[in-house]
């Protein structure tokens, strides 16, 4: 199964329009796909506690963190999206992360981190409103993508592609080359 997140606030914006076409990718080559929406889900903030290291499992009341957590241990592969937030991913989004910590990363007894979904693989999909190529340079898009990768690494997937669309304040439309690449992202996703 492939878990599509849209991390964007957005339902109907461009990051949800990339991930729909890869999600239409993905089924026409009969592969199971399941898709979430950020915007969707009721998840309360992580409080720090630490306890879930050594519970393996969130002490807060249950929320929909838990049934994102249940659908990432059931996927083969995953594919994040999300528009660039400063530099960064939304904070609903690395709210649900912090959230799943339990789940994605265990701990040795020396405290090193252990990935608890190795072998997994991941797309991630980005655009931010910084023009071509400033923002790869000052680190906008590439900093959303960097901030995915570092918690899909040590979590334990191997990110194979990275889309990352710029310009979204001077070319806000899609272009067909942007849904191109979308559907290379989730071919080459499939092969793996």
């Amino acid at each position: 199964m492939i878990l599509i997140i849209n991390g964007s606030p957005r339902k109907n914006g461009n990051v949800a329009h990339m991930l729909k076409e890869m999600k239409l990718t993905a089924e026409e080559a009969g592969a199971e796909v399941k898709l979430i929406n950020i915007s969707e889900l009721n998840v309360k903030p992580c409080i720090g506690c630490m306890k879930c290291r050594t519970a393996k499992e969130c002490c807060l009341p249950a929320d929909d963190s838990l049934n994102v957590m249940q659908l990432i241990k059931r996927a083969d592969s995953m594919v994040i999206g999300a528009p660039c937030y400063w530099g960064n991913m939304p904070g609903q989004l690395k709210m649900l992360f912090d959230r799943m910590v339990y789940g994605l990363m265990g701990e040795s007894e020396s405290g090193m981190p252990q990935p608890l979904h190795k072998g997994k693989r991941a797309v991630i999909v980005t655009v931010c409103n910084t023009i071509f190529p400033f923002n790869i340079i000052f680190k906008q898009s590439r900093g959303t993508a960097n901030a995915l990768k570092e918690i899909l690494k040590w979590s334990g997937f191997k990110v194979i592609k990275t889309v990352e669309r710029g310009s979204m304040r001077k070319h806000p439309q899609l272009t067909a080359s942007d849904l191109k690449r979308c559907k290379t992202a989730m071919t080459r996703l499939l092969l793996h």
